[in-house]
């Protein structure tokens, strides 16, 4: 089970490195912000949409920041 803390880091540096390259992608910010949403709602499944939204509005915080 000590594989197990390795595995959920992999996946969650995978969601960050997939919606990092989306953002620098050149398009419109809602363009960028739904194929977010798309992406996560297809590879977490039982996200609810808020958690979604939260997600979503962290992601590109952080982004904003390493600008």
């Amino acid at each position: 089970m000590k594989a197990y803390p390795l595995v959920i880091a992999a996946i969650g540096g995978a969601l960050v490195g997939a919606a990092a390259a989306l953002l620098f992608a050149p398009r419109k910010g809602s363009e960028t912000r739904e194929a977010i949403k798309d992406f996560i709602i297809s590879h977490v499944p039982g996200i609810k949409a808020s958690e979604l939204e939260s997600l979503a509005d962290q992601i590109a915080e952080e982004i904003k920041d390493v600008k």
